[in-house]
């Protein structure tokens, strides 16, 4: 017998709720090995987001020791998105804090982080640091916001060690610069034997995912590098994460075929050698992506567990798989492991063993270990502790459906599910459509809390992988080239129509929401389509023309490519700008804004605001103070999610089974 209750859908009750996800929720980031040591960063909602790094001393959970002590915040704003806030060497921790954006070294026997770069007011920052062993010293990105150009300087540096030492002057003005004239550059990593450095370098108005060059060059006796030259790389074709094996091989992987695969340049080629052309090597040709968008630094994919053995993850079709491949017969073989979602792997040939953070659909995220020889994985430490019933999760299920031009796009469909409730007969459920930033990023089908808070209250969930998605190959990437606000826009309008079809969801209760590059394709769905019937913007673009004026360098020119350069063609940003027409848009909207983003300023939702205010539609604003791109604190990340509910329900006129903090929402009647 049924013992389900009847309610209709978004009325249920449901014990994933706001408070549950941020009370014992963590961010998991960046693990990285230091011989046997296993380190990783905690990003803490309820420590106003600060980023901690955690050293693991040890079996359960009180052999974890934060090393990063109060206030300070192991948190780069290189590109504003940072990664690779941190390194390990021999015990030493160097890492970059938020507030200053200083480097700084902490020793086992330091009681406080010692400044290795001097004070200056946030405008030189660093990212991506790696040991230079020869030299005692660190090589890392710095981004020199005290030039008088009209945009920051990108550059490689030596930052010294030794900060007494009577010539320690150079670390005076923030490091010894080793290559400049690029726009953009990351992944510098020194070979083994200390005698060549690799790093890549891009330029405006590419992405690191349209066009990258890997370049290598030889320290001379001074520490300086000569002889650079490029040895992979260039228009058309993206680099993604050089990095030597135990012998001093230069790996790396590179979309060339259309897919991100691993090569290598060939081991009798004397890479520094100008006369000579450089050879490489593909390792293991699949229609699989081993490479990921570089948002941010210190992304890894593979990693040496020994002198000829790669561990290895890769995407197929959205979802990731693990693997080992022998460099010497080029043979992969895959480890079966519960994980989709697996990034940051990193590994030791000292133990054999690899680390990397793990995402499941029915168990929150992880840090994991596994032992390359016998295959044992290990969980170290999951992002939260909660034990939620099954009967309230749901799994996603892959779909694709036709879009526009008899192409098929990809996305992962939930149903609603909750073992205490069923809907009455007849009624369909509403459905939330989701719009995944960046635009080049990618839904994944790892458990996420903020999903499940849909679903349980009766809600199908939507989390389409628009044309422009990362894990589907280089010519599924490159849909969104000027076309970002249309196909993304189609694919998520036909995305919606497909489960309609079905009879999977209420075509008067759909909505859509997304953040950033997201909360754009939301706007420009509103506006221009009748599809949605309600919607939710996060730190979302509705101006083109004014992000282009007010954004960061990294994004600056970036859509000179997904939209059109910039301004000899001002009339497609105008045209593409749902700012410019809302006399087009007939539903309601909320918008969530930090009031410190740099990356998609505060008045590109306020304008919009007032847009809708003056229109005389239904229309809520949430700003929040002291946040940036993405909230990172526990009370707004829990006003934000409880928001966005109240204002679907006193839209649609359901009932919440909870009470929520009210959102005030002018013009509604």
């Amino acid at each position: 017998m049924d013992k389900r209750r009847v309610a209709p859908y978004g009325s249920w009750k449901s014990p994933i709720t706001s408070d549950l996800i941020v009370q014992g929720s963590i961010g998991l980031t960046a693990p990285a090995l230091d011989g046997a040591d296993i380190y990783w960063t905690e990003v803490r909602p309820r420590e106003d987001g600060r980023s901690v790094v955690v050293k693991r001393e040890g079996e359960g959970a009180d052999a974890r020791r934060d090393l990063v002590p109060q206030p300070f915040n192991a948190r780069t704003r290189v590109h504003e998105y940072g990664g690779g806030d941190y390194l390990v060497n021999r015990g030493t921790l160097y890492l970059t804090n938020f507030a200053d954006q200083r480097l700084y070294r902490l020793a086992s026997t330091d009681a406080a982080p010692q400044p290795l770069t001097p004070e200056s007011g946030a405008s030189l920052r660093y990212a991506d640091m790696t040991f230079d062993a020869a030299r005692q010293r660190l090589v890392a990105v710095r981004e020199d916001h005290t030039t008088q150009a009209h945009e920051p300087a990108n550059t490689i540096v030596a930052v010294r060690l030794d900060t007494d030492a009577p010539d320690a002057t150079a670390n005076d003005n923030g490091g010894k610069v080793l290559a400049s004239g690029y726009d953009f550059y990351s992944s510098p990593r020194v070979s083994p034997d200390g005698k060549l450095l690799a790093w890549l370098a891009w330029r405006h108005p590419d992405m690191p995912w349209d066009a990258t060059e890997l370049w290598v060059g030889e320290f001379d006796v001074e520490g300086k590098l000569a002889r650079t030259r490029r040895v992979a790389g260039g228009e058309r074709e993206s680099i993604f994460q050089p990095k030597w094996s135990p012998a001093g091989v230069l790996h790396f992987v590179s979309d060339r075929s259309g897919w991100w695969n691993l090569y290598r340049v060939k081991s009798d080629a004397d890479i520094a050698d100008e006369k000579r052309e450089v050879a490489v090597e593909e390792l293991c040709p699949l229609e699989a992506e081993f490479g990921e968008p570089q948002w941010g630094f210190g992304m890894s994919t593979y990693a040496f567990v020994s002198a000829d053995r790669i561990v290895c993850t890769f995407r197929e079709r959205g979802i990731s798989r693990l693997a080992t491949l022998d460099t010497t017969t080029k043979t992969l073989r895959r480890i079966e492991v519960p994980y989709e979602d697996i990034t940051y792997l990193r590994a030791s040939t000292e133990t054999g063993r690899a680390l990397f953070r793990a995402g499941e659909p029915t168990r929150s995220s992880a840090i994991v270990e596994l032992d390359a020889a016998t295959g044992e994985i290990k969980t170290l430490r999951r992002s939260n502790d909660l034990n939620i019933d099954e009967g309230y999760i749901s799994a996603a299920q892959a779909v694709e459906f036709p879009t526009e031009n008899g192409l098929t796009a990809h996305a992962f469909y939930y149903p609603p599910r909750n073992r205490d409730f069923v809907a009455p007969d007849g009624e369909r459920p509403p459905l939330l459509v989701k719009s995944h930033g960046g635009p080049t990023a990618a839904a994944v089908t790892s458990l996420n809390l903020n999903v499940q808070y849909w679903t349980s209250r009766g809600f199908a969930v939507l989390d389409v992988n628009y044309g422009g998605s990362t894990g589907y190959g280089r010519a599924y990437r490159e849909r969104l080239d000027g076309t970002w606000g249309i196909v993304d826009v189609d694919d998520c309008v036909n995305g919606a129509r497909y489960l309609i079809a079905r009879g999977l969801a209420d075509p008067q209760r759909c909505v859509i929401d997304g953040g950033s590059a997201g909360g754009y394709t939301t706007l420009a769905a509103l506006t221009f389509r009748t599809q949605f019937k309600a919607g939710a913007s996060y730190y979302g673009v509705s101006d083109l023309g004014a992000l282009v004026r007010d954004t960061h360098k990294f994004e600056s020119r970036y859509l000179d490519r997904l939209v059109a350069p910039y301004p000899a063609r001002e009339d497609v940003y105008r045209e593409r700008s749902p700012i410019n027409f809302t006399d087009k848009l007939s539903c309601p909207v909320i918008f969530f804004q930090g009031l410190e983003d740099k990356v998609v300023p505060p008045n590109q939702a306020e304008m919009m605001v007032e847009a809708l205010r003056k229109k005389g539609l239904p229309v809520a604003y949430v700003p929040f103070a002291g946040e940036q791109h993405g909230f990172r604190r526990a009370e707004n990340i829990k006003r934000a999610l409880d928001g966005e509910m109240y204002f679907y329900s006193r839209v649609f006129g359901f009932e919440l089974a909870d009470p929520v903090e009210p959102v005030p929402i002018e013009n509604l009647n």
